[in-house]
């Protein structure tokens, strides 16, 4: 196997949002907002190579919707998402498989891009992989949800005949599995891959960031949070039990740590890079 972690690109939100029912006094103290109470949060994917396959984790925002739209995300640095594959090597024909975690459009908006006649997928040879469940709760829709799952971003997949429906956990590919979650959105998937001698969480949005290893300590944003909290308490002991690595998509300065027992609860141990695993 081999696996790379790249930054598609810096957005920022709300902090609030961020951290939910937890008062600006304590999540102020972990991670730093401006004079907006906007925090910098990243959009890393991985890519993996197993079996024959090249696996893209997310493709970030992407570029189809207008001025107006993205000037609310703040979008700045990064490496791009086709320019983040092209400096490892890869063009966008080698991409054997998209794993979308969910559909919110910071995840899997740079999955489909406009043509002159609309819209056609940006990777053309890969299969685009979405939990059956959150599949569904996006097409629905909802209005709670309703800024995040847009129809330029979703419906082209299906369209293209290269949509695949993941029903339940385990492994998708060799050394690389799913857990589905439900709390942040219905069909949440968590990849899970063994790399090497270590098992690597890759924490997506139930985990966005090194401060929200508190059990309580969750997004606004969550569908359910009692579900959220019951799913992270979960993977976390496990993770600590088997010393599993977390490998954080949203965090703007952290990107791997293990974890220990404290007298608080579960929290980071060691964080590092990924490129020091």
């Amino acid at each position: 196997m081999k696996i790379q972690l790249f930054n598609i690109a810096n957005f920022k939100v709300d902090g609030g949002a961020m951290f939910g029912v937890v008062p600006k006094v304590l999540w102020s103290r972990v991670y730093s907002s401006d004079e907006y109470n906007l925090i910098s949060l990243t959009l890393r994917s991985l890519i993996v190579e197993t079996d024959g396959h090249v696996i893209l984790v997310d493709t970030g925002w992407g570029d189809k919707q207008d001025e107006k739209f993205f000037r609310h995300v703040h979008l700045s640095g990064g490496e791009g998402l086709l320019e983040g594959l092209s400096g490892r090597g890869y063009k966008p024909e080698d991409i054997t498989d998209v794993v979308l975690t969910h559909l919110h459009a910071d995840h899997c908006g740079g999955g489909v891009r406009k043509n002159e006649n609309g819209y056609e997928l940006t990777f053309p040879q890969a299969i685009y992989h979405v939990s059956r469940t959150q599949w569904e709760w996006a097409v629905k829709n909802n209005i709670r949800e309703a800024d995040s799952f847009l129809e330029e971003n979703i419906i082209p997949i299906m369209d293209s005949g290269h949509l695949s429906l993941v029903d339940d956990d385990g492994e998708l590919f060799p050394g690389f599995s799913v857990v589905i979650c439900y709390g942040h959105t219905p069909g949440l998937m968590i990849p899970v891959i063994k790399y090497k001698d270590k098992t690597l969480i890759y924490t997506g949005d139930l985990i966005p960031t090194v401060a929200h290893i508190p059990i309580i300590w969750n997004m606004s944003y969550d569908i359910e949070s009692l579900k959220t909290i019951e799913e992270k308490e979960k993977i976390l002991k496990e993770a600590l039990n088997e010393g599993y690595v977390l490998v954080f998509q949203h965090d703007e300065k952290v990107e791997c740590c293990t974890l220990e027992m404290t007298p608080k609860g579960i929290r980071a141990k060691e964080k590092f890079e990924f490129k020091d695993l």
